[in-house]
């Protein structure tokens, strides 16, 4: 009889599946530590204020292609997935630290251009670079950024809070950035079978600029504090719509139904898709990639939104026991499924 421990291979419990069992022993052994893994950022209570801490890791190969990815703009967005996390906690980036990985086919002059892209968001969110590490790679270039923010105490938002009654509200728009992915995809696939065919992109600007330069939405943060908002719970749109609700459905302990015809959607994410012949609600539902805000409302807060444009009521939240649901245009009632990015989480 074989004494070999048995093999568990990643891709059986996918990422999510991987996170929980390397996470479900903590304890947390500092009571400066109020939260730990399980959010979109960890909580630090250092006095009158709260420290807010994420970090994310950007492979190449798996999270970026540097065919059709410029450096600037990676350097850029690198910086925006981590400050969205902390506008996810309803908190104020203030500094972030860079990590690299590099092979020696990157120049001095092309980090030199990636680290533009890092000071631009530096500079747009009004952020400090503080420190962080440079070493080699024998494959690529790997980016990992950890970013610092603060908030008080009674101002956080955690994935916890919501609760049935509750309104589950979005920012923006959704897809957009899955489908300018599926756009520079196709054109990098021609582009390898003829190089000298020029890609076709025009008309296509908006979920262009939604892939490769996202913004955090720091101005929804803003919002709130203007109208004395402050949602139940939230979490940012990285892996998607669908499994974004289903995190907060779990961490709260809450069902929803989601309404199909609710979901905002850009004219160009439509167009993108029916040329591609994929579904919009697709794309939206398990795109990812769109770091706009996903949170919940009491109703007695609804009418302070309801008319700013940027802001749509997609759902609503209800006991655990009536499940997570998308509630169809034709009156059918689906089982919300996380088909999402697994890939682009962090702990």
């Amino acid at each position: 009889m074989s004494k070999e421990k048995k093999q568990t291979r990643i891709s059986e419990i996918g990422e999510f599946g991987l996170i929980d069992r390397l996470t479900q022993h903590i304890q947390l052994k500092n009571k400066s530590t109020l939260k730990g893994v399980g959010d979109d950022a960890a909580v630090l209570d250092y006095g009158d204020k709260c420290v807010v801490f994420s970090t994310d890791l950007l492979t190449e190969g798996v999270h970026f292609n540097l065919m059709y990815v410029p450096l600037k703009h990676l350097g850029y967005k690198s910086v925006i997935v981590n400050l969205s996390d902390i506008y996810a906690m309803n908190a104020r980036p203030k500094q972030i630290t860079v990590n690299l990985a590099l092979s020696n086919k990157f120049s001095v002059e092309a980090v030199e251009e990636l680290y533009s892209g890092i000071y631009l968001a530096c500079e747009n969110y009004g952020v400090d670079l503080v420190g962080g590490d440079t070493t080699s790679s024998l494959t690529g270039l790997t980016i990992s950024i950890s970013a610092l923010g603060e908030a008080r105490p009674e101002e956080l938002v955690y994935r916890n809070g919501a609760k049935p009654g509750d309104l589950l509200c979005v920012s923006g728009d959704l897809g957009g950035a899955y489908m300018g992915l599926q756009l520079l995809e196709r054109e990098n696939e021609v582009f390898k079978v003829n190089p000298n065919e020029q890609p076709k992109l025009d008309g296509y600007d908006y979920i262009l600029g939604r892939q490769l330069k996202p913004e955090a939405r720091g101005d929804v943060v803003n919002a709130f504090e203007k109208l004395k908002i402050k949602p139940t719970s939230m979490i940012d749109i990285s892996d998607g719509l669908s499994s974004e609700i289903l995190h907060l459905c779990k961490n709260s302990k809450v069902g929803c139904n989601l309404f199909e015809e609710k979901v905002p959607m850009d004219l160009q994410t439509k167009k993108m898709a029916e040329e591609l012949n994929i579904n919009p609600l697709v794309a939206a539902l398990n795109g990812g990639e769109d770091y706009e805000l996903l949170f919940t409302l009491s109703p007695d807060d609804v009418e302070k939104l309801k008319n700013d444009p940027d802001f749509t009521i997609i759902g609503e939240i209800i006991e655990a026991s009536g499940g997570a649901n998308l509630m169809t245009t034709g009156g059918t009632k689906i089982e919300l499924q996380a088909q999402g990015w697994e890939h682009g989480n962090s702990l």
